[in-house]
Order: C-alpha cells, then structure tokens, then sequence
C-alpha cells in the first residue's frame, strides 16, 4: 500500500503557499493514511474500472439514503481518473444533482454539505453562493466553509471583502474538511451495497477504503490558492497578517493532515526565516509527517490475507476520532511507538 507520506506531502505540495505555481492544481491521485489509490496501470484497465465505477455510482443513486446518494454522487464526479475535477460523463442525474438530494435527505449532515459545495465549486456553471451559506449554517464554527467565498473575492481583487472574509475565517474555532467522516460514510455505503455492485469493484474491506480514498483525495480537498495569496498580501497590511496568523494557527489543528501542513506554512511566511519561531513551526510540521509515516507502516501488513483485517482497524479509529492526526496516534500508541521521531526525543 501507498504511505500516508504521500498524502501528506503531495497534497501540502500541491496546495502549500511556499509553491503558488500549482497550489490551484486538483489534488493528486493520492492514499489515505494506511491506503492505496485504485488506480488502473493501463488503459484498459482503466477503461474497465471506470465502467465500474459508472455502474456502482448508478447502483448507488438508485438507493434511497443520504449516505448512498453522496457516495454515488462522488463517484460520477470524478471523472477518468481520480484527482481529476472533472464531471466528464454527461449522465443524469448528474454528480451535482445526487449531492443536492443527499444534502436534502441529511440537511444537518456538514460532511455531506462540504462535499455537496466541493463539487459545486468544482464545476463551473455551479454558484456556489448557496451552498457555502447553507454549509456556514449548519457549521458556522467551521472557516474552511468560507475558503471558496474567499476565492471569488481575492479573484475579484477586492481587498475589503477579502479581509472581511479572513477575519470570518479566523474568528472560526475550528477549520475541517470532515476526510475522516466522509470517508467512513462512502466506505459504508459501498458496504451496504455489497451485494449489488459489480464484480471486481470495492469487494473487500480493503479494496473500499482504497477506492474511497482515491475518490476523497481529488475531491475534498478545497484549492488553497486563495487563501495563499492573501496571506501573502498581508505583508503590506499589519491588520491582516494578524487574521492570517489567526486562521494558521487554526489550520495547525485541522481534522485533516493537509490542513494543518498549509496551516503550518503559512505561519511560518509570517515569521522571519532564522527565528525560534520558525524553527519550532518546521520542527512541528516534521513531527507531523513522522507520525503519519510512522503509522502508515502498520498498514501494509508483510502477510497479504491481514490487509483487510489492518483496513477495518483504521476504520474503526476513524469512526472514533474525526481527526487523521489522532487516528495516527492511536495506532502509533496501539503498537507502542514513540510519537515523536528519534531526533526529537531520543
């Protein structure tokens, strides 16, 4: 299996603020901690796969639950490939209209609302503006909900909204991407409907959180390209580089691990290069991907028959902890492992 290292550092890659030529880009075709993406090695079959993948998203949208429609909406979505935000199949009903019927049925449910605006930002004959509302809504304590607002108005190059929108997000108690709730939500679903999904397609407890987390990977992760920009600005204005070491402190404890790495590196733009403070920011952030390396080790069982027994122990943690860094350190505890590298604390 892929170590969760590659989630940690092509997704904080791709959209830190230390790389703004391609903090916009998709998210890549990455694992989850512990997992690997499903992604074919041919052409055919990858042809094959995303003819499976059709016809489960169809199975799926047939079903009458919130967790089902969200599940199959995700699935439409994602196009020829995982990490690709693309809708690329013209099939009814379309990703945007699954997600809006799950929003419907689970209207309290904040996991399904951000994927619902996920897709909606996704896609560009999609306003956003009434999906982010009802998101902020349901969970106003969440700033990641304004993260696509922010994105029209630093495109708008209106600085007045911007900060208003920045001191919103840094006000937040919390700024969450819900990867553990939604993940779990898809692999149950999947599960559900075990019995009526095509052969060869998420078959196994491992094979669902694999797929899973290929789909999440390019789809739950908002762009931070926004937010690096105005962040960046803030050099020229005292008011805002406040807001912005706020929100960063904010993202460092995010319930997902890219988060808290883009938190991480825009507090350390803030401070000068050689200070203390930068240094125990870099020392945090290398802890950080430790833990997540360190327990992504245990995922990848030597005996091949234990992979599904390792895949239903991580979903087990995640049920119990909304936060992929926690869940790292429970399996980090579980197999008594130091939680902090050797260099840290011999």
């Amino acid at each position: 299996m892929v170590k969760c290292c590659l989630l940690v550092l092509a997704l904080a890659t791709t959209h830190s603020p230390v790389a703004p030529a391609v903090a916009g880009a998709a998210a890549p075709a990455v694992a989850a901690p512990g997992t690997t993406t499903l992604r074919p090695h041919s052409r055919a079959a990858e042809a094959k796969f995303q003819t499976l993948r059709v016809e489960a998203a169809a199975i799926l949208s047939a079903r009458a639950d919130a967790n089902s429609l969200a599940t199959a909406a995700a699935l439409r979505y994602a196009g020829p490939g995982y990490g690709e935000k693309t809708v690329g199949l013209d099939l009814k009903p379309s990703a945007l209209e699954l997600a809006a019927r799950a929003s419907e049925l689970a209207p309290q449910d904040a996991s399904i609302g951000w994927l619902h605006l996920q897709l909606c930002s996704g896609t560009p004959t999609c306003d956003i503006r009434d999906v982010a509302t009802v998101l902020r809504w349901v969970d106003a304590d969440n700033g990641a909900a304004w993260l696509q607002t922010l994105a029209t108005a630093q495109k708008d190059r209106d600085a007045t909204e911007v900060d208003r929108i920045l001191a919103d997000m840094a006000r937040a108690a919390r700024f969450d991407l819900y990867w553990n709730r939604i993940v779990v939500l898809m692999v149950d679903a999947l599960d559900a409907a075990h019995d009526q999904l095509p052969g060869g397609f998420a078959g196994s407890d491992s094979a669902r959180l694999s797929a899973v987390s290929g789909v999440a990977g390019g789809e739950i992760i908002p762009p931070f390209t926004a937010l690096a920009e105005a962040c960046r600005e803030s050099n020229a204005s005292p008011e805002r580089r406040e807001l912005c070491m706020k929100l960063s402190k904010t993202m460092q404890r995010s319930d997902t691990i890219v988060a808290q790495m883009v938190g991480f590196s825009i507090e350390r733009h803030l401070l000068a290069p050689d200070s203390k403070e930068a240094r125990a920011i870099a020392e945090r952030r290398h802890v950080l991907e430790w833990r997540a390396a360190a327990a992504a080790k245990f995922d990848n069982p030597l005996l091949p028959w234990t992979k599904n027994a390792r895949a239903r122990a991580r979903l087990a943690e995640m049920r119990a902890r909304p936060r992929q860094e926690d869940v790292c350190i429970a399996i980090l505890r579980e197999h008594k492992v130091a939680l902090d590298p050797p260099e840290v604390h011999p």
